[in-house]
């Protein structure tokens, strides 16, 4: 199904943007992990809507409520289910969009797909919306992956051309994060802040790329072939509206990298295990954890929902016409889409480390 993602864990994101509630059900958890739910509400606060100059002005709390599988500050074993009320609608600034889609958004092909059945209210289930439940999944997840050592943390790499500083491959320093506005360089954020700023002003957009690591993995999470952790990330991954490209290590560089130049040549670490001296790999090989910190990147498209005017089709009368988006809207959604990625990585690799557990255990 394509609303449902897992292995080993069973997550279902369900719900439309301008509905009653969107929410999540997580199943095959562990009975007895803690759950810390103003840690929760804390991680969520960082993608909800409405907060500063860069996000949409549309509020949304974005308290989840808790349904089942979670008493008393711990999983009791039943599947965890949570839902977060939609209270700040305006559907009506969606009416014409059966008849005349928006350019860049999955208004046309719902419309085909689904013979105008489609909620197109927010853009439905396609909405970005529905990253909220993700959220919800993926905090979890990373509060159980930090009680095992495991760390991730992303920050904006880039920002309409703009770079921030870049996570050391070796030894990723996430702390270094700025707390309300998610880069490492202080200037280079007052720049991007001023680019998506400009773009507010012409009633237009940009997009970006968000960078993510992960540290304290074992060695041996994820399998070859179809089962490689790189594909089970990029799965979850791509499942968030508006990215459009995924690279692990030192991707798409690699291309113009010799073989020799490329291999991550094996050391000994002051402790004594086996380490490597670069990780071009991005700690991933032969689409098995290495030990070295994960390190992914995606590309983040421009929010589709512009004000300039731009040209579509009337479905029902087949000729052109020019369209004026209404509506709340990011001018840039890639400072909002940095906990996403977080929530989408904490997932996958929770999913592994289940997976690897019940392997195990046979043995």
């Amino acid at each position: 199904m394509s609303s449902t993602y897992g292995e080993t864990l069973k997550l279902s994101i369900f719900g439309q943007s301008h509905g009653t509630a969107i929410g999540m059900t997580l199943d095959n958890i562990p009975a007895g992990l803690p759950v810390d739910e103003i840690e929760l509400q804390t991680f969520l606060n960082r993608r909800a809507p409405g907060q500063n100059d860069w996000s949409t002005p549309r509020r949304e709390e974005d308290s989840p409520e808790i349904l089942s599988g979670i008493l008393d500050g711990y999983t009791c074993g039943a599947p965890i289910a949570a839902i977060i009320r939609n209270r700040n609608t305006r559907s009506g600034d969606y009416s014409n969009l059966k008849d005349l889609p928006r350019p860049g958004h999955a208004d046309y092909t719902a419309q085909v797909k689904y013979g105008g059945f489609q909620d197109a209210a927010g853009g439905g289930h396609f909405s970005g919306r529905l990253t909220a439940p993700l959220c919800i999944a993926g905090g979890l997840c990373k509060q159980w992956l930090s009680e095992m050592g495991i760390q991730i943390g992303a920050h904006i790499a880039n920002i309409a051309g703009i770079c921030d500083e870049f996570f050391n491959p070796i030894t990723p320093n996430l702390s270094t994060v700025g707390e309300k506005f998610p880069v490492i360089s202080e200037k280079a954020g007052e720049a991007m802040c001023a680019a998506i700023a400009d773009a507010r002003r012409v009633g237009d957009s940009v997009g970006g790329i968000i960078e993510c690591a992960v540290t304290g993995l074992p060695i041996g999470l994820g399998e070859p072939m179809f089962g490689g952790a790189e594909g089970r990330i990029a799965q979850i991954v791509y499942g968030i509206p508006a990215v459009k490209g995924v690279e692990f290590g030192a991707g798409f560089q690699v291309a113009e990298m010799r073989g020799f130049e490329n291999n991550d040549s094996y050391t000994v670490s002051d402790t004594g295990g086996i380490i490597t001296a670069t990780n071009h790999a991005g700690g991933i090989l032969g689409g098995i954890t290495n030990g070295m910190p994960l390190i992914f990147r995606c590309a983040i498209k421009p929010t589709p929902s512009v004000s300039v005017p731009q040209t579509s089709v009337s479905l029902s009368e087949g000729v052109e016409k020019e369209l004026i988006v209404k509506g709340r809207h990011d001018p840039c959604i890639v400072p909002r889409a940095v906990p996403v990625v977080e929530a989408a990585a904490a997932i996958a690799i929770f999913d592994m480390v289940l997976g690897n557990t019940q392997t195990n255990r046979r043995k």
